[in-house]
């Protein structure tokens, strides 16, 4: 489901921020997403904030919004503006790799071989499908700008660092509530950036812009609050490699509506690099 639910999210946030820019979009989907969550958790647990955390959750949950939501998620969504949702979902393929990394640095979490050749093919897949070589040309050249390529890979490492650090600090605590604290450092983290980008009139200017607020209470819908609440359930009841493998497979899931909604040219070489990086993912759990 949080496939899925990443699915829509990327597409609706590629649009919003197209047409207002990321940052604007990246604080106004955590505020609608933490609205969201405050209505399910006061329904659900009768609490309309996380005030039963302990202070382990708070400073881990606290560590892993500001590293996931405003460092990850800044760089994913201007990649989306460069090189769009499809490739930058992609690049997120390195997410699981990533993921493991982090979770034997920081978790004790074991690598073996096989973790080695899973990371090997998942490179090799997102390899086929971004780089290129023309006919009769020898040289192999990067289709897409290196700077969104950059952005995408920046924002994996910071949503790789995220996962990994709500699991350390989520413990045996309420995923959704979770996510609130998570979201609070988020929404902080933006402040204090948009204020000393100077950047509120943007903030202001996308309010207005109904198709961009749209797209965003969409994609915030299905992002902050049910994709990242259900990524957080996910990890909670199995290893995070497990989980991260299965949360891969929207870069295959977004071909569909890219295609069918967007109009994108999608290529043979691009398939089979989405297919084999997802192999690559899964082989690495294995």
């Amino acid at each position: 489901m949080t496939a899925v639910f990443w699915t829509v999210t990327s597409l609706s946030f590629e649009f919003a921020s197209n047409r207002v820019g990321s940052l604007p979009v990246n604080i106004i989907r955590l505020v609608a997403g933490f609205v969201f969550l405050s209505i399910f958790t006061f329904i659900r647990r009768g609490m309309l904030l996380p005030t039963d955390a302990t202070n382990y959750n708070w400073f881990w949950l606290i560590m892993s919004g500001l590293i996931g939501f405003v460092f990850g998620d800044l760089f994913l969504f201007k990649s989306y503006t460069i090189i769009g949702s499809r490739f930058s979902m992609l690049i997120m393929n390195l997410v699981p790799p990533l993921t493991a990394f982090a979770g034997f640095l920081i978790l004790g979490e074991r690598l073996s071989v096989f973790h080695f050749l899973g990371m090997l093919l998942t490179f090799s897949g997102i390899s086929l499908a971004i780089f290129s070589r023309k006919d009769g040309d020898e040289k192999i050249s990067l289709k897409l700008a290196p700077r969104g390529v950059l952005y995408a890979v920046g924002g994996a490492v910071g949503q790789a660092l995220g996962l990994v650090l709500s699991k350390k600090g989520m413990k045996d605590y309420d995923p959704f509530a979770a996510t609130q604290i998570r979201i609070i450092a988020g929404i902080s983290g933006y402040i204090v950036l948009v204020s000393i980008m100077n950047r509120w009139k943007s903030v202001g200017k996308a309010i207005q812009d109904k198709k961009a607020i749209g797209a965003t209470t969409l994609g915030a819908f299905f992002g902050p609050f049910l994709g990242v609440s259900f990524s957080l359930v996910a990890i909670k009841f199995t290893a995070t490699g497990i989980a991260s493998t299965i949360m891969a497979l929207v870069p295959v899931f977004i071909l569909i509506p890219a295609v069918v909604l967007f109009k994108q040219k999608v290529t043979l070489i691009e398939i089979i690099g989405a297919v084999i990086s997802v192999a690559g993912v899964a082989l690495f759990f294995i």
